[in-house]
């Protein structure tokens, strides 16, 4: 059961701080804030935080972009109909995009609503006379949302725009790129700042399971650090916000196709999930969207399996090859030849240009009986990411047997049980078993790009280029700055070699 909603209702709010400046939304409803009164209330407070999580539900970045970052990463191909089907990510996957490409528009622009959205919180509710546990907790959503997205944003362009406070009327909306290292550094402090304010997820009643935790948080920063912040101080860090978060009782769920089971969402592995509730009382197509695109669009083209099956994101024969003898996690991912019956269906290769489906997220049509019907979450951060966050960064301080264990627990729950596979292995030796096992684990889940570009030793061009995408080179680690938003605003520097 979905017990946080991301109202559509704020597209509303946000033209009225751009274009107005005004602090306010004339609208009745609970989830809204009624400018008779002000923004004084409990109310008011709770619907601006629950506006600040709806850009992520949108297709611009969980309901597509970033599930199509692991076709650019290369783990599979756009598939779909064909012709100009899914271009733009065939494009970028093919490393022939320019600055017009209509992805990275949609990548650069996704976050935006989000930030403008936590700054408003920022900036208004903490002089609110309201119930200051309540309070910090809204605050703490509205950091730790903001690092979240524009840790997305450097990742993917580099530096960007700084924006902190509520852009109105008298803002200057043209601003310069701030860099890597300043987005970083504000990302660093908003994730400090939700750590201290946010509770526990067991400190959450039902109706609020869904929202941003501590451990939401320190995933994060953990995550940061891995990425940008690469030295043993660090490292050590990561190992710390990790163990904490094995403290506070997570575990890895006993079957790993369950994490995706819409009965079983916000489960004992999940420390942050972007909420679907499936209703349709909105355009399928729409940012007010409440269904999860995610069964329909990757669902074996013409199968009839699931309500949609429009065939994106097709497994390559390379990424199913790294799968190893007695994993299990093969069959409850990908569709292949031979594989277990699905619903009683049985797959056939021919459903795909590649031979193969993504079926991790594929839903029955009693679990979702139309194409716009998916109640399902996409999980952005769960326990085994965090347990092999942690092995990556004991291996990096050369401490490879300590990274043996978590690693395990991994592997274990995959059916890997042969502990001497991973015992005694270089440090070098490590940090190969533990980049497999990430792609094997995360598969199709957002992670891959994010991890090739951070890794050390030109990894992802190797990578790229070992798989015959030659055409990738350094400039393409870094996505273009759109060419219409640098035509809107000119201050905005291209990225090297666009």
């Amino acid at each position: 059961m979905k017990m946080i909603v991301y109202f559509p209702l704020y597209i509303v709010l946000i033209l009225t701080l751009l274009l107005s400046g005004c602090d306010f939304l004339n609208r009745s409803p609970y989830d809204s804030v009624d400018t008779s009164q002000g923004f004084q209330t409990l109310a008011d407070a709770e619907a601006a935080i629950n506006a600040a999580y709806q850009p992520l539900q949108w297709a611009k970045l969980y309901n597509m972009r970033i599930w199509t970052l692991d076709i650019i990463a290369g783990n599979s191909e756009v598939g779909a109909g064909g012709g100009t089907d899914g271009e733009e990510t065939v494009d970028l996957a093919n490393f022939i995009a320019d600055a017009d490409n209509f992805a990275a528009l949609d990548l650069w622009r996704g976050p935006s609503p989000g930030i403008l959205r936590c700054n408003f919180v920022l900036q208004k509710v903490p002089a609110m006379n309201i119930d200051e546990t309540i309070k910090n907790r809204i605050l703490g959503e509205a950091h730790f949302l903001r690092a979240h997205y524009y840790f997305l944003l450097v990742r993917l362009f580099g530096g960007v725009p700084l924006q902190t406070e509520p852009a109105d009327s008298n803002s200057d909306l043209l601003l310069p790129r701030a860099s890597a290292e300043e987005v970083y550094e504000l990302i660093v402090e908003d994730l400090d700042q939700a750590i201290t304010l946010l509770p526990q997820r067991s400190a959450y009643t039902q109706e609020h399971i869904g929202r941003a935790t501590k451990e939401a948080a320190m995933a994060e920063l953990a995550r940061v650090y891995l990425t940008h912040y690469q030295d043993y101080e660090h490292y050590q860090l990561v190992v710390d916000l990790c163990e904490e978060i094995r403290k506070m009782g997570y575990q890895l769920e006993a079957d790993y196709a369950d994490l995706w089971n819409p009965s079983k969402q916000n489960g004992v592995e999940s420390i942050f999930e972007v909420q679907y509730y499936g209703k349709t009382n909105y355009d399928f197509w729409s940012n007010e969207n409440q269904a999860s695109w995610l069964s329909t669009f990757t669902g074996p083209r013409n199968s009839g399996m699931a309500a949609g099956c429009y065939g994106w994101n097709q497994p390559t024969a390379e990424f199913v090859s790294q799968y190893e003898t007695g994993d299990v996690r093969k069959e409850k991912t990908v569709f292949y030849t031979g594989c277990p019956t699905f619903d009683g269906m049985t797959y056939s290769s021919a459903y795909s240009t590649t031979g193969y489906n993504v079926r991790k997220f594929l839903l029955t049509k009693t679990q979702s009986p139309d194409y716009n019907t998916s109640n399902q979450n996409w999980v952005v951060t769960r326990y085994a990411d965090v347990l092999l966050m942690k092995a990556e960064a004991l291996n990096e301080m050369g401490q490879t047997t300590l990274a043996e264990a978590p690693l395990y627990e991994v592997r274990c729950r995959a059916g890997l049980t042969n502990r001497s596979t991973i015992e005694g292995l270089s440090q070098m030796q490590m940090r190969e078993k533990i980049i497999h096992e990430r792609r094997m684990e995360l598969a199709f889940e957002g992670h891959r790009w994010f991890d090739m570009i951070r890794y050390k030793d030109n990894y992802a061009l190797n990578f790229l280029h070992s798989i015959g995408k030659t055409s990738a080179t350094s400039k393409h680690l870094l996505l273009p700055i759109p060419t219409q938003e640098r035509e809107a605003n000119p201050k905005l520097t291209q990225n090297p070699g666009w």
